[in-house]
Parts: C-alpha cells; sequence; structure tokens
C-alpha cells in the first residue's frame, strides 16, 4: 500500500514517515501541495495524507484540483484549524476524513486503515485475465487447471498487471510498484521477471498474455 505525506513542516513528515514505514506501507513525502500533485501523477499513490496550512499551494486547492480532474485517491487532511466550519471547508474540497493538529499518531493510523478498508474493500478477492486467476490473500495462482509457482518479486509483479488488466503500464511504473527507489530506470530487472512469468504463465501452446507494448511498458489480457 502507497502512502504519501504531504506536510510543510520537515519534523511532521519525518514522524509520519517513520509512523507509516512500521505499519509496512510504502511512503514517499514532499513539502506543498504543488509538488504533492505531481507526485500523485507520477507515483499514483494509494492514500494521501495532505496538510492544509503550506506554501506555493494549500491543501485545500491541492484536494481540488486532484478531484477535479477525476482522481478519487482517498485524502486524510491534516490542519490546526479546528473550527467546524474549516472541518466542512476540507470535507468540501473533497477529502475523505479530516483529523486536527495536535493528533495522536496510534489514531492517525487508525483512520489511514479505515480509509484503506473504506476504499479497497476487495483488496483480496480473486484477480483474473482469460484463463489466469490469483487468489491474493492464498497467494496462489492458476492458468486453467494449471497451478502457478511464483516467487515473491514474480506475484507482485503479476499483481499489479492483473490489478490494471488490458491498461498499457509504463515500465518506469512497473520499476517502483515492485522495487521502489531500489532500482534505477536504466536496470533491466523488469526485463528479466517478465521473461521469468512468460516462461511459468505461457507454457506449450498457450495464448500470450503478457505483451509488449513499445515505447511504454507491458500490458496483461488476451490478444
Amino acid at each position: 500500500m502507497r502512502v504519501l505525506v504531504v506536510d510543510d513542516e520537515a519534523a511532521v513528515r519525518d514522524a509520519l514517515v517513520r509512523a507509516m514505514d512500521s505499519e509496512g506501507y510504502q511512503t514517499r513525502a514532499v513539502g506543498d501541495g504543488a509538488a504533492a500533485l505531481a507526485e500523485i501523477g507520477r507515483w499514483q499513490p494509494e492514500v494521501v495524507v495532505l496538510d492544509v496550512l503550506m506554501p506555493f499551494m494549500d491543501g485545500l486547492t491541492a484536494c481540488r484540483h486532484l478531484r477535479a480532474r477525476g482522481d478519487r485517491t482517498p485524502i486524510l487532511m491534516l490542519t490546526a484549524r479546528d473550527a467546524v466550519a474549516d472541518r466542512v471547508d476540507g470535507l468540501d474540497a473533497g477529502a475523505d476524513d479530516y483529523l486536527v493538529k495536535p493528533f495522536d499518531l496510534d489514531e492517525l493510523l487508525a483512520r489511514v486503515r479505515a480509509l484503506v478498508r473504506r476504499t479497497y474493500p476487495d483488496d483480496g478477492a480473486l484477480l483474473s485475465t482469460a484463463d489466469l486467476t490469483m487468489d491474493t490473500a492464498a497467494h496462489r495462482v492458476r492458468r486453467g487447471d494449471r497451478e502457478i509457482e511464483l516467487t515473491r518479486t514474480e506475484f507482485a509483479l503479476l499483481e499489479i498487471l492483473l490489478r490494471n488488466g488490458g491498461q498499457a503500464l509504463p515500465r518506469e511504473l512497473l520499476i517502483e510498484r515492485v522495487w521502489g527507489r531500489e532500482l534505477g530506470p536504466s536496470s533491466n530487472s523488469l526485463e528479466v521477471y517478465v521473461r521469468y512469468l512468460r516462461r511459468k504463465l505461457e507454457t506449450g501452446d498457450e495464448p500470450r498474455l503478457i505483451h509488449t507494448v513499445r515505447g511504454v511498458g507491458y500490458r496483461l489480457g488476451p490478444s
């Protein structure tokens, strides 16, 4: 689960990143609303923790921009303003929840977990395309009647492709989702693992499922 922290105070950002990391989230942090919009477009986080009072672009404006472009990423808004009117402004701007500073980290983490449950209720459901199915909860993959053993990295890569079935996903996005910041865009690890997956998923006369999209990346689905 990818969480973007947006706050102009370095101490607050660092504390939130440590808390999110301790929960097992992949976390990034930026210091203003404009940087947040850019990072959301690049990284596609699944939850945003967004401060209101920031330079360059405040959290309310960033939230409105995000919703105006059709992005429904869940947002937990943070602010030192505790008046009812301020909370109403945040929710009307498109925030999904609102937490007043100073806050307890345990409460913030509980609110993030609640946002995840509400927004992604089917996270453990079966994923499928053509005759390929994945059970994310049981960590099992089948193609037709054949069960396929995958490594942790192979499973993570296939899950991303399945969750975006039919879409051409840029190689840079796939590298970030699977390996985080450990690999640069020039690494050939993605191509290596795509070959591994193809060998396991596409045996004999089985139709190809993983397609190379020239100049972009990869797409999963029937031809």
